[in-house]
């Protein structure tokens, strides 16, 4: 049964690093764990461990960064005796790159598919869908594809922003983009507003946090949901 927490973002503002998302993360693990945490969306990526290993140790959580474990040459033995698995933010194509480079993918997503709890917080959250095609970061790095993990069969698009009405910015805001990405892709793209998450377990998918989500289907006018909300159809 897969099992996953993604994340919009892993800072609110006036808050500090997880703190609106520590009584969710407490009670998906349901208790002390043993992490890999994943800091390839940062280039500091002994910085990135540090700081996800000091807050999730207040948790009452071991962290075993996977880098530390791809320098020594046992990436998968860091795998085997993880409770769960926690892909950080930051750049996403930089993120993906490095789990195809380093040959990742299929060690996370095997890990996944036979019940290991996965948890992802921006960039960590849209690999978990079927591709990074609706991220918003620059493309620093040119990964060998844009298929991600595959591990929910919709997009996610964090850190979701309404069209402000009264702005005189002329780019495109994100839904505007998330429309055009419906013009080429038939995957139903969930935008997570900050402070919101999407818990999954098994065929069973809940919209958490303090925010609204917005769901965007091609074809259709997009939907609001309130947190609480069932949103077991997103995975069939």
């Amino acid at each position: 049964m897969r099992r996953l927490l993604l994340i919009s973002n892993s800072t609110m503002h006036g808050r500090g690093y997880l703190d609106h998302a520590e009584e969710e993360i407490r009670s998906f693990l349901g208790g002390p764990a043993r992490i890999v945490f994943i800091p390839y969306a940062l280039h500091d990526q002994d910085g990135h461990a540090a700081r996800a290993r000091e807050r999730l140790l207040a948790m009452g959580c071991q962290v075993a960064p996977v880098h530390e474990a791809v320098r020594d040459g046992r990436a998968a033995g860091a795998f085997d005796r993880c409770d769960a698995i926690f892909v950080g933010g930051g750049n996403t194509f930089r993120l993906l790159d490095s789990l195809h480079r380093l040959a990742l993918v299929d060690l996370i997503r095997g890990r996944v598919e036979r019940g290991i709890p996965y948890i992802g917080s921006s960039a960590g959250s849209i690999v978990a869908g079927p591709t990074l095609k609706t991220t918003k970061d620059m493309p620093i790095v040119q990964p060998p594809t844009f298929e991600a993990l595959g591990l929910v069969p919709f997009q996610i698009s964090p850190h979701y922003l309404d069209p402000d009405p009264g702005s005189t910015h002329m780019g495109e805001t994100q839904e505007e983009r998330i429309f055009q990405y419906l013009e080429e892709n038939t995957a139903r793209v969930v935008g997570l507003r900050e402070g919101s998450m999407l818990r999954v377990e098994g065929a069973a998918a809940t919209l958490r946090g303090c925010a609204p989500a917005r769901i965007f289907e091609r074809g259709a006018t997009p939907i609001e949901v309130p947190t609480g909300a069932c949103l077991d159809h997103l995975l069939r």
